[in-house]
């Protein structure tokens, strides 16, 4: 039987995760934008490394990807992340928490000792919603909450839409809430999801890892604003310069963020003509939002719409608004919470415990089973970015509390 030591365990995740972003990255960060060809090769990774270990292998209707190791018992345990990233992005975010059960799988995989529990590891199918705007599909296809008519609607910046995307997969949207029900035939008892933390909390506390009780909701939209382009010697006053009314929206944006302890982000920015010498007649923009609690989310989007409809007015344009997404705030579960909380403190001998302001797929999971996360400190609070990291020791204190965690959890 393979001995199974916490430090050695730890290390060879972090081997592993430098293994995969060699494979999967350039110069200008991580590539594995899902529904694509990188995207693909980490997956077919993740497949080898598992078979490797003796695991069944499955893809769910809305291409999730499964590992399974038999346990004495039929109720299961799901640890889960996502493979797919942002473009540029970081090699730890996703992967930390699929490789990461990838070393717990190997405690109990055919070298290792029976599980008392049975183990899936997950990989959930385009967590980021990099290429469509859509996030968490793999996971909301699995939880019940995907809505497949927005979806659809969805196009890429080259203007390919959702359902052309999936052809090459053999795939149909209209077919992915079937991983629901292959889900429920589970008999899943818990959820776990090591990931990076994304934000500069942590670090600011000299602290490595810690157990997370909730995530916030999120209300997603794109903005537009329409005027009228014309010629750059028009006079200031008299124009109907679309991008000018954006700017001034979004610049209430950070106001309303602060006023209200909440999040509010533009994150892309498309004008039309788009030329040097042409004010912008178009100018559409996206506005992420997010808060823990739930009535702030309702709170926060009315008072940008207000901004955006005042700034549409000083400028003579006229303002739309898109409904991409939205997601309710999460409160995980409190015997997941306090068994998370117990391996940090046996690690660390810390009581570290927050909220998570970036979305993750255990927010939709933890709308049908019990779930928790936890978080590694993120350097600088970088994140879906090149210069995303960890330092190794941080990283391995992490993932060591993660396997205590999964220990409690699958044999218990």
């Amino acid at each position: 039987m393979r001995k199974f030591d916490l430090t050695s365990a730890a290390q060879d995740v972090v081997a592993e995760l430098r293994e995969l972003a060699s494979l999967t990255s350039n110069e200008n960060g991580a590539q594995r934008i899902a529904w694509t060809p990188i995207w693909d090769r980490s997956i077919e990774w993740f497949k080898g490394k598992m078979q490797a270990e003796g695991a069944e292998i499955h893809i769910d209707a809305a291409h999730n990807i499964w590992a399974k190791i038999e346990g004495e018992m039929e109720d299961a345990v799901v640890i889960g992340s996502h493979l797919d990233c942002v473009p540029d992005g970081g090699w730890l975010d996703g992967a930390l928490g699929i490789v990461s059960g990838m070393g717990i799988l190997k405690q109990f995989g055919k070298n290792g000792k029976k599980p008392k529990h049975t183990i899936y590891i997950v990989c959930w199918a385009d967590e980021e919603g990099a290429r469509f705007g859509s996030s968490c599909v793999g996971s909301a296809a699995v939880s019940g909450s995907l809505h497949i008519e927005e979806i659809k609607k969805l196009k890429d910046n080259d203007g390919i839409c959702f359902s052309d995307a999936l052809k090459p997969y053999h795939m149909k949207l209209e077919d992915f809430p079937k991983a629901r029900k292959e889900f429920l035939k589970k008999h899943i008892k818990a959820y776990l999801e090591l990931h990076i933390e994304q934000a500069p909390l942590l670090e600011s506390q000299g602290k490595s890892v810690a157990s997370v009780y909730g995530i916030t909701g999120c209300e997603r939209q794109y903005i537009i604003f329409t005027g009228q382009s014309a010629h750059s010697g028009a006079p200031l006053s008299m124009r109907r310069d679309a991008f000018l009314a954006a700017a001034q929206a979004v610049l209430e944006f950070r106001k309303i963020g602060l006023q209200y302890d909440a999040y509010c982000t533009v994150g892309k920015i498309i004008v039309e003509p788009n030329v040097v010498t042409i004010f912008p007649g178009k100018c559409k923009i996206s506005l992420d939002q997010r808060s823990i609690q739930p009535d702030m989310l309702k709170i926060i989007y009315e008072e940008a719409r207000k901004a955006c409809e005042k700034a549409a007015k000083a400028n003579n344009v006229s303002v739309s608004f898109e409904h991409v997404w939205s997601n309710p705030p999460t409160a995980f579960d409190e015997n997941l919470i306090a068994a998370c909380e117990a391996s940090v403190w046996e690690e660390t001998g810390e009581n570290t415990s927050m909220f998570s302001g970036s979305l993750h797929d255990a927010a939709e999971i933890a709308k049908i089973v019990p779930s928790v996360m936890m978080f590694a400190m993120s350097s600088a609070g970088l994140s879906h970015c090149k210069e995303e990291n960890t330092p190794d020791g941080d990283l391995e204190t992490a993932i060591r509390a993660f396997f205590r965690l999964a220990e409690k959890v699958i044999q218990g």
